[in-house]
């Protein structure tokens, strides 16, 4: 279907297939390297195998799209009769997406704006759906990169994971990292804050844990119109549970989806991720 303004995203936004066929969403994949083998997120690699891999202790690494990926993508979006293109990536902090994706812009034949969300998984795949929302109904290029910076400035993630030793591999703990010593012997429940993980809380046992990150996320929904996502590796049970606990409790929940997480984020939180995003309408 053609689009006044066509939205590319990554990988990483684990958005719902249905949700993004029906919006018309691209998506980039990353890649996982598994030993010395390169796979594609989402086709090639499945969360479970990541899993599998990790309990083996397998080298597990990932890397950025290549600039020419995104080339691609934005042909096809052009050809398909887009105006424009809006390209919504994780991270920078996470990821070198967004300068792919920016290298690539510069060789488009329509303009494109490349916009570091900040965000990771659905707290990116809310801001690709603002951003559709807004191109369908009418919306231009700035309109569009607008609903998705204020989705993004709305947002709050948190997150659980059994052990910070798979951030700590990666880097990906930012300011973190001075906490370790202290936080690997207990569990820590993280953020998203400025593009970077951050610790929130440290919290005794899981169970524990996992009850204040239902909390966290019943208090920052409030009684406002909110979507919320609900993401794990390997726990399904506990993503479930999780999710029942959040529609009992949120009054104003509008969509709730709860997924598995993709192998490239899976690399770096380990099995056992339960987190919560929260975005408020």
């Amino acid at each position: 279907m053609s689009r006044h303004v066509a939205i590319v995203t990554d990988s990483t936004a684990y958005l719902p297939h249905p949700a993004m066929a029906r919006h018309g969403i691209t998506s980039v994949p990353l890649t996982v390297v598994l030993g010395d083998e390169a796979l594609e997120e989402g086709t090639e690699i499945s969360a479970r195998s990541l899993a599998v891999a990790l309990q083996k202790r397998r080298s597990v690494t990932t890397s950025r799209p290549s600039p020419e990926m995104f080339v691609r993508a934005y042909r096809a979006a052009a050809d398909a009769g887009a105006a424009g293109i809006v390209s919504l990536h994780l991270s920078a902090e996470f990821s070198g997406t967004y300068d792919a994706a920016v290298v690539a812009a510069k060789t488009a034949s329509v303009p494109v704006r490349v916009v570091d969300t900040g965000m990771v998984a659905m707290a990116l795949g809310f801001c690709a759906l603002a951003a559709a929302e807004a191109a369908e109904a009418g919306g231009s290029v700035d309109e569009a990169v607008a609903a998705a910076e204020k989705r993004a400035a709305d947002m709050s993630a948190y997150f659980y994971v059994d052990t910070l030793d798979y951030l700590r591999r990666g880097g990906r703990i930012g300011a973190a990292q001075a906490l370790l010593g202290s936080a690997l012997a207990v569990k820590p429940l993280l953020t998203l804050d400025g593009g970077r993980i951050e610790m929130l809380e440290k919290v005794r046992t899981a169970s524990k844990a996992i009850a204040r990150l239902e909390e966290l996320a019943v208090e920052r929904a409030g009684t406002a119109s909110v979507d919320v996502a609900v993401h794990h590796l390997a726990a399904p049970e506990r993503a479930e549970k999780l999710a029942q606990r959040l529609r009992e409790r949120i009054p104003g929940l509008v969509e709730l989806h709860v997924s598995e997480v993709g192998a490239v984020i899976g690399a770096h939180t380990g099995p056992g991720l339960l987190a919560a995003v929260v975005s408020p309408r």
